[in-house]
């Protein structure tokens, strides 16, 4: 494992090169001075969900959702406390599969909520339908 890790600014979209042991002392972006984690997941476009894929090198976990889906919003609370827990040790991110149908039908989306985890932008992991946070982090915990 090397020293650094590429971190994405769910921000601004610049990635920040971190020292992994540091990873948990709030760094910021050094474009645009935000903090990299926030222990909230960040709501992303799909062309920010694309660069957090192909830049970062922590793992990914995207919660695929739509704001019609009741289990989506049954499970939102859950990936949020989730996003607390697992950050930063992976980036925690929601996808609008709405607006961001393009990916949705790339990524063959067929029920939300799905949640997906990837690493250096493949997907390592798939689970369709709300669970609760505890199975969210034992879930990706599993797979990372």
């Amino acid at each position: 494992m090397s020293d650094t890790v590429h971190v994405v600014c769910t921000g601004c979209g610049a990635a920040n090169r971190v020292p992994h042991a540091r990873l948990a002392d709030n760094p910021s972006c050094g474009r645009c001075h935000e903090p990299l984690f926030d222990g909230h997941p960040a709501n992303l476009n799909e062309q920010a969900f694309e660069g957090q894929l192909a830049r970062s090198d922590l793992p990914v976990l995207v919660d695929f959702w739509a704001d019609w889906c009741a289990p989506c919003r049954v499970m939102a609370p859950a990936c949020e406390a989730a996003a607390g827990e697992l950050e930063p040790e992976m980036r925690v991110i929601k996808v609008d599969t709405e607006r961001a149908q393009t990916a949705a039908g790339r990524l063959g989306i067929r029920s939300i909520p799905t949640l997906m985890l990837f690493r250096n932008g493949q997907e390592i992991a798939r689970h369709a339908g709300a669970i609760g946070k505890d199975q969210i982090v034992s879930w990706a915990r599993a797979h990372a």
